[in-house]
């Protein structure tokens, strides 16, 4: 059956902001139309559509006489991000303990069973994404995901840019087992407290590799100046 143009839009989006999340994209390339209708087979009206989803979710910004370019990261925004998402997830993770399924806790164990460290650190970020997307669907609140979503692709963003400073992702999918294990007992206060720390922890963990690098670049350009 043929794609709808409204799905046609949705995958579009999906593969545009996947491209800008792993860098493939990176922030102030300017984006082409025309090399995405190409690339992704896709017409230029679910394109255009989903390239000013993805600038009302800032990450492109329409620049006059420019056009499109990726949006840069805000290092001074990060506590704004985290802040929020520290709110929303808890209660997506409260919802859920009280809507979700037995079968999506076996589906979290199986992705959580994937995920063992050692591993590389772009395998196990994509076993969180996975986590954290059957908790908002178990959730059932379409509103709530979206906005979950959106937050959660511009963390993953950092997490590309700063993954080679960022230690281990090992612990994060340990904290995804006990919110796991909170879930199937439908206990959703524990499973919420556990979701708000598996989220600070993020917080601390980027933090912590921005201003590494932030360190690292001062000192390279002290020894570089005169």
């Amino acid at each position: 059956m043929a794609e709808t143009h409204e799905t046609l839009g949705g995958r579009a989006y999906d593969a545009i902001r996947r491209k800008i999340v792993r860098l493939e994209l990176a922030p102030g390339d300017v984006v082409s139309e025309l090399e995405l209708q190409r690339e992704l087979g896709i017409g230029r009206t679910p394109i255009r559509e989903a390239l000013q989803r993805l600038a009302r979710d800032q990450f492109i910004v329409v620049m006059p006489r420019r056009g499109m370019i990726v949006s840069g990261v805000d290092v001074s925004e990060l506590a704004m991000l985290y802040e929020t998402r520290a709110i929303l997830e808890p209660y997506a993770v409260r919802l859920a303990a009280e809507r979700g399924a037995a079968a999506d806790w076996d589906e979290m164990a199986a992705v959580l069973a994937g995920g063992a460290s050692p591993a590389p650190a772009a395998e196990l970020i994509e076993v969180d994404r996975r986590c954290h997307e059957i908790v908002w669907r178990a959730a059932g609140n379409r509103f709530l995901v979206d906005t979950l979503d959106m937050l959660y692709a511009q963390s993953d963003r950092l997490w590309h840019m700063y993954l080679a400073d960022v230690e281990d992702m090992g612990e994060a999918i340990d904290e995804h087992r006990g919110i796991l294990a909170a879930l199937r007992a439908g206990d959703g206060a524990r499973a919420g407290a556990l979701a708000e720390g598996h989220v600070r922890t993020f917080d601390a963990r980027i933090r912590g590799a921005v201003a590494g690098r932030l360190s690292r670049s001062g000192r390279a350009g002290s020894r570089s100046a005169p």
